[in-house]
């Protein structure tokens, strides 16, 4: 039966601090199956050290995951970034509810194949599923904005994207309104949020 497999890996993972990282790493993927619990079919385990591999309810729902993921990684500050693999593929094995272990079919090995496949490449996320060329193309613009952005700027991206209005903002940040307001314009948190807009529809459409 086709689900929707998601894995990750973590980008140049033996130039970081191996203990921290594995923290962090394993504090996002915890609060992932937590917040995201009812999107996904079976939590995103840990597998390898540096990789995560689960199985999610919906196309539209692993994006949803994704970004939310990146978007995590910028409000706690985390030094690290990950290649993600969004693929619709054939599980022949029962999903094991617990942990996203002992399950086997051509989608999850398609999916490891494809991860591995990256390594060679820039690119951060890979989408194979209906419509995939159009969104993959929208993904890599995401990335661009994604990866644009100063970890300086990290609270500021964090603040807008939790909804923060530029006013709000200033105030948190002690800052004058007017610099949060080109803040805003100079990080491309609109054209960010109308990406997300737009790869939702490539997929909901």
């Amino acid at each position: 039966m086709n689900r929707f497999i998601l894995m990750a890996d973590i980008v140049s993972s033996h130039e970081k601090d191996s203990k921290t990282l594995m923290s962090d790493f394993q504090v996002l993927v915890k609060w992932t199956n937590m917040i995201y619990g009812e999107s996904i079919e079976s939590p995103l385990t840990i597998t390898l050290g540096d990789e995560f591999q689960g199985i999610v309810t919906s196309a539209s729902k692993g994006i949803d995951i994704i970004l939310a993921m990146e978007e995590y990684i910028l409000e706690e500050e985390f030094d690290f970034k990950l290649r993600y693999v969004l693929n619709e593929g054939d599980v022949e094995t029962p999903i094991n509810k617990e942990k996203a272990y002992e399950m086997l079919g051509p989608g999850l090995t398609d999916a490891r194949n494809m991860l591995n496949g990256m390594k060679k490449e820039n690119g951060r996320f890979l989408v194979s599923i209906n419509a995939s060329e159009e969104i993959n193309k929208m993904m890599k613009i995401t990335q661009h904005f994604i990866d644009g952005w100063h970890p300086k700027d990290r609270s500021t991206v964090s603040g807008f994207l939790q909804g923060h209005d530029y006013k709000a903002l200033a105030k948190i940040q002690q800052k004058d309104d007017s610099s949060l307001w080109r803040r805003r314009k100079s990080l491309a948190i609109d054209e960010y949020l109308l990406c997300k807009e737009v790869i939702h529809h490539l997929i909901d459409g």
